[in-house]
Formats: structure tokens, C-alpha cells, sequence
């Protein structure tokens, strides 16, 4: 592949997104690497460490893009690639040993919950959640004084959807001393704005569904460590359960990075603008925005994240004889430009009340609307979120 683990440490991320993960450069070789169609791979002896053999423990089309986010993460080896999200947190939980404690985000991706309750009520582990913004309380949960010490440390920061900043630094040493191993989801910040490994983490888990590929059009997931022992744990259970990317979608993932640096620098400077703008809104009850100098999180968040991200949330003030929820609802059907849908980290801007979903915690307030910030004109977004702020008024 194109870039050395030096060559890539010596680049900006802006560089290595664009660089990474080309085919050799070699006379009329292509600019972009093939998608390889293939079930299976010709042998006709034992399979050797490295060989391909079967098209469920390895594919062309992924190396360049798990090269490159490992790169981009500065790990030493490369990433893994997987079907989906859920996928990379189904093998990321097989870490934790049997009858092991994992400490979770209260507030984190609802489906990462979902999945540690459930496998915690079939006994495969216990389950402790807390406010992950709470230093001390997770503390106390990674090495209780009359219980066991925690096997894993789930952390997410900013959390979703409440924007909650974890101490990834001083979590990470709490979590190492106590025993446990780190993993942290990294979506919301992508490599470009927050790189978890240099913070401790042993393992960083990305959706790559969001802003990685960055077009809504994929559905795929991602784990890096640079914990070789790890990441051939994570390598069997990916190849045994089958979890595997297609190599099309691959493709379309590795061809959306390369404008990732881009579409980050357009949607944070939007939201940053916005979130100043709706933070003296009185029909706006509260706000959370990492890069607000008011926000709790936001002095946390700038001695670990080069920036703040292009996600906030608002939670509407009772409006018009309409409760707080109901507000949102409004002011999300009254919407013309903003797309009411789930997920976030496209290049449009999507928005949407977080507790339609019933899998969503119920302490997420019932009002509160999540916004992810694409690349549209600023003002053109603010406009819209204007006039459906306007119509709760009518």
C-alpha cells in the first residue's frame, strides 16, 4: 500500500485521508484499489499465515481502508473492518471474559446498551452503567470496595445523545490499574478530531456508517488497537460469527474517507455557528454543544479533542399550550431543509427527537432533539431551523 506507519505519523490526518490505502505505484497501476468479487482464493496446500483462502477471513477491498484508519488513528497495525456498527460492538464485548464486570455510559448509542443488557441478562456478564461525565462515580464502579473490579471500561465521549465529555485520560489510567481493558467509541469525534489510543484506550470502535464514509449510503463498522494479542481475538471472533463487510460497500467507505477531512472542517465551523446562534433562543429550555464556552463538558473536551464535533442537541421549552415534547415534534415537522431521519455524519443535515425510538434510556428527556450539522450553507440551515422555531410560536 501507498503509506508506511512512518510516512503516515510524519502527515497531518487532513494528508493521510487522501493518501492512505492507494495500490502501489507502479506503471499503469489504478489510482483507486479494486473491488474484488471473490467467495474463495486458489490454494492447494495448507493455508499459510497470510493467505487469503476464504473470502470470510479476508478481502483485497478491505485493507486499504483498514490500513488507513489505522493510520489515521495512530495505531501500529490496521483496523478491522465490519458489517455494521452493532457488528464491532458485538466483538468488542467478546473481550470480556465470563462472569467478567463491564462498566458502560448510561447515556451511550442505544444499540451498544441494548446489546450489554441483553447479554448481561443472559448472564454472560455483569453490567454497571453511570454518567460517564462523573470521574469519580466511574471509579468507583471500575474497583468497588466490597465488589469485583470491572473486566472492560465502555467509554463514549461526547455521548449520545446527551454530548456528556468523559476524562478519557484519568478513566483509561482507573480503568488499567483496576484490571480492565478500554474501549472507546469514537464516532462522534473520528479520528480527525479526537485519537483515543494516544489518550490510553486499548481499542477505538467507530460506526463507520457516519461521518467516515460520510454519505448515508453504507452500513459498516470498525475496531483499531495496536494490541496485537487483541486484535487476533477480534480478527477470530469477526472471521467464526461472520460479521464481515462487503467488498462494495468497503469500497464506497474508503471512497467517502477521502473527503472526510473536508466535510468535518465545513460541518463543525456550521455547528459552532448554530449552537451560538440557538443558545439565546428563549423557546431553547437548554443546549449542549461541546465548543460552547458555557457548556459543562467544553473545558474537558479541549484538553483532549483538537475540536468539537458537528453534533448538538437542544431541548425545547413548553411552547404554544404544547409540552416540551410535543414542541419538538412541531418544530420537526415544520422543518423544510434539515431531514427528520436517524443517524448522523452525512453530508446532509439531519435532526430528529431522540425518544421516538423505545430503546432509547429513559432518562434522555423526553424534548430533547439531536442535530447533526452537514455541509449545507450555514445560513440556509439557520433559516429553516428559524422558521420552524417561529411556527411553535404561531
Amino acid at each position: 500500500m501507498s503509506l508506511s506507519e512512518q510516512q503516515a505519523a510524519q502527515l497531518s490526518a487532513e494528508t493521510v485521508v487522501v493518501a492512505a490505502g492507494r495500490p502501489p505505484r507502479e506503471r499503469d497501476e489504478p489510482v483507486n484499489q479494486p473491488i474484488v468479487l471473490s467467495s474463495t482464493y486458489f490454494g492447494t496446500g495448507p493455508l499459510a499465515d497470510g493467505d487469503r483462502g476464504y473470502g470470510r477471513y479476508s478481502n483485497p477491498t478491505w485493507d486499504p481502508f483498514e490500513e488507513a484508519l489505522g493510520q489515521l488513528e495512530g495505531a501500529s497495525l490496521p483496523g478491522l473492518l465490519y458489517a455494521s456498527g452493532l457488528a464491532a460492538v458485538s466483538s468488542a464485548l467478546s473481550l470480556i471474559p465470563a462472569g467478567g464486570v463491564l462498566v458502560m455510559p448510561s447515556h451511550s448509542y442505544a444499540g451498544s446498551l441494548v446489546m450489554a443488557t441483553e447479554l448481561a441478562e443472559k448472564g454472560m456478564f455483569e453490567l454497571r452503567t453511570v454518567d460517564i461525565a462523573d470521574t469519580d462515580a466511574v471509579k468507583e464502579l471500575l474497583a468497588p470496595a466490597d465488589g469485583k473490579a470491572a473486566s472492560m471500561l465502555w467509554l463514549e465521549s461526547p455521548t449520545n445523545p446527551m454530548l456528556g465529555i468523559a476524562d478519557i485520560r484519568a478513566l483509561t489510567a482507573a480503568a488499567h490499574e483496576a484490571g480492565a481493558i478500554v474501549v472507546t467509541d469514537n464516532t462522534f469525534s473520528t479520528p480527525l478530531v479526537q485519537q483515543p489510543l494516544s489518550l490510553g484506550s486499548d481499542v477505538v470502535l467507530h460506526s463507520v456508517t457516519k461521518y467516515l464514509s460520510g454519505h448515508s449510503d453504507v452500513v459498516l463498522g470498525a475496531l483499531v488497537t495496536s494490541d496485537e494479542k487483541i486484535r487476533a481475538t477480534l480478527l477470530h471472533h469477526r472471521i467464526i460469527h461472520g460479521g464481515i463487510a462487503g467488498p462494495f460497500e468497503a469500497w464506497l467507505a474508503l471512497r467517502g474517507l477521502r473527503t472526510l477531512a473536508l466535510r468535518i472542517e465545513r460541518s463543525q465551523a456550521s455547528a459552532a455557528v448554530l449552537a451560538e446562534r440557538l443558545s439565546s433562543d428563549s423557546r431553547i429550555e437548554s443546549i449542549r454543544f461541546p465548543g460552547l464556552p458555557t457548556d459543562p463538558g467544553h473545558e474537558r473536551a479541549k484538553s483532549q479533542m483538537k475540536s468539537f464535533g458537528s453534533v448538538l442537541n437542544i431541548q425545547l421549552a413548553p411552547a404554544g399550550g404544547l409540552s416540551g415534547a410535543d414542541a419538538a415534534d412541531k418544530l420537526v415537522r415544520a422543518l423544510q431543509l434539515w431531514l427528520p431521519a436517524t443517524s448522523l455524519g452525512g453530508v446532509e443535515s439531519l435532526i430528529e427527537r431522540r425518544r421516538r425510538h423505545a430503546a432509547e434510556p429513559v432518562s434522555v428527556p423526553d424534548n430533547l432533539v439531536r442535530l447533526s450539522v452537514g455541509i449545507e450553507n450555514v445560513d440556509d440551515l439557520w433559516a429553516d431551523l428559524k422558521q420552524a422555531l417561529d411556527a411553535l410560536d404561531g
